[in-house]
Order: structure tokens, then C-alpha cells, then sequence
């Protein structure tokens, strides 16, 4: 029975599975839930995921909700997967929920915060105001700081001293590319300072490409519309985050 992953490419967490089933091959059915017309609200949807939320999964008759269990469920029960994704070493395995636990209650704190705050509270109908926004950014501000000297602070290119990506790292940085819809100068006023994040953002794309740029399509096509820009269909022109590493390198 084919995999059913319930998805709204707007979503972060919903890009982390789609981009990790995508990466490794894994055969499945893309339902798409578009939030922003409440259709996580609707009763096939709350048949899968009671709370209402997405990404969620129904693999046969096993429902599955909240990401980080749906990538580590993955890794673990689809053929082929290669360990570094979620290692069967259970040293290196708790390494990883240990990132992928403080990313709730430290960065998506903050990165939720800031994008609801300026860019999609308005659109979707949720209060917002100036304070919230400016406590977001000291929490996404410290988090970014503590992926820099705690997470990154290691030889290789990615998180815990990695030399090839793992489930944290995707959901991590799926979280930090919803920054793509700031502001120009809020991006670059958050991001700018982390040149370390900037550079492993790119090593993770590079790593899951192309399957990396597809996904987030939806998003930078959202970008073009909140901001009134022209961004076309390849993804390094259009990607703020891309071109703010591109500068830096440019300026050494």
C-alpha cells in the first residue's frame, strides 16, 4: 500500500519529509493540505492527525504525526535508506534527537515568531504586533548563535561534525529558509551575521538537490507574490539566502 504523506509545501516541516522521501527514493502520494484555506481542519485530515497539523503520514493503516517522528519512522522502516540519515548507532542517533529536540523549543520558537509577526499573520488572519515580532528575533538571534558554536563547531560541513547531512539537519534548515519571505532588510539583518549557517544552508541543498530546489518552489513562488517581486523558476536567482552566501564569498 503506497505511503500517504499529508503536506502543504508552505509548511517547513512539511518540505523536511517531502524533500527526505524525494532524496531517498521513497514511493508515496503527495495530499496536499492548503493551510491557508483551512483544509487541516477538514475531518479526513483530523482522521490522520487529531490536532489538525501537517506534515502527517499514513503509511497502510499506521498514522503517524509531527515531523521529527515521521523522518526518524522513515529512516528506520523504508528499504534503502542510508544510516548517516538517522544512525543505527545509538550514541550518534541520540546526538541528532537531542539537535532535533531543542529545535522546537529554541529556533522554530523564534523563526515561527518572526515570519507570523511580519509577513503571514496579516495574511492569514492572526494578530501580530511590533513586541512579538522584535521577542522572536532575540530568540531566533540566539539560536542562530548557538547552531554556530554548538551544532556547527565541529570539522565538516554539517551539524554534530557530519560529513553528509541527517534528518536534523533538513529540518533545521527548512525551518531557517522560511526566512526567504522577510523583508530584505530583516533577512539580512538576521541572517548576515552567520556565516557559518549561510554555508551550511548551501552544503544541504547541494546535498539534497535537486529534489531541494522543487520543494521549495512553492515557497519562493509565495516570496514573489508577498513582496511584488519577479522570481523565476531556478532557484539561485531566486533565493535571498543563496545570493546573501554568494556576496560573501564574492567580498573575501
Amino acid at each position: 500500500m503506497t505511503l500517504k504523506v499529508y503536506v502543504d509545501r508552505m509548511s517547513q516541516p512539511s518540505r523536511a519529509v517531502l524533500i527526505f522521501c524525494k532524496v531517498n527514493g521513497i514511493e508515496f502520494e503527495e495530499i496536499k493540505v492548503d493551510l491557508a484555506k483551512k483544509e487541516h481542519r477538514l475531518p479526513e485530515i483530523s482522521a490522520i492527525n487529531p490536532f489538525g497539523q501537517v506534515p502527517s503520514i499514513a503509511d497502510g493503516d499506521f498514522k503517524l504525526f509531527e515531523s521529527h517522528a515521521i523522518l526518524s519512522y522513515l529512516a528506520c522502516a523504508s528499504p534503502g535508506v542510508p544510516d548517516r540519515w538517522y544512525p543505527s548507532d545509538l550514541r550518534k542517533r541520540a546526538k541528532i534527537n537531542s539537535v532535533l529536540d531543542w529545535h522546537h523549543s529554541n529556533l522554530r520558537g523564534g523563526a515561527v515568531g518572526i515570519v507570523i509577526n511580519t509577513i503571514l499573520g496579516p495574511v492569514l488572519g492572526i494578530p501580530t504586533s511590533p513586541e512579538a515580532a522584535a521577542e522572536a528575533e532575540k530568540i531566533l538571534t540566539s539560536s542562530l548563535s548557538k547552531i554556530e558554536s554548538v551544532w556547527l563547531n565541529e570539522n565538516g560541513n554539517f551539524l554534530l561534525g557530519s560529513k553528509e547531512p541527517s534528518t536534523a539537519d533538513l529540518s533545521l534548515v527548512c525551518e531557517i529558509m522560511q526566512f526567504e519571505l522577510l523583508h530584505e532588510e530583516d533577512r539580512i539583518r538576521v541572517l548576515s551575521p552567520f556565516k557559518k549557517v549561510l554555508k551550511w544552508i548551501e552544503d544541504t541543498r547541494i546535498a539534497t538537490s535537486p529534489h531541494f530546489e522543487d520543494v521549495h518552489k512553492t515557497l519562493l513562488a509565495s516570496k514573489s507574490f508577498f513582496h511584488k517581486l519577479q522570481v523565476g523558476e531556478n532557484y539561485e536567482p531566486a533565493s535571498s539566502i543563496k545570493a546573501m552566501l554568494d556576496s560573501d564569498i564574492a567580498a573575501e
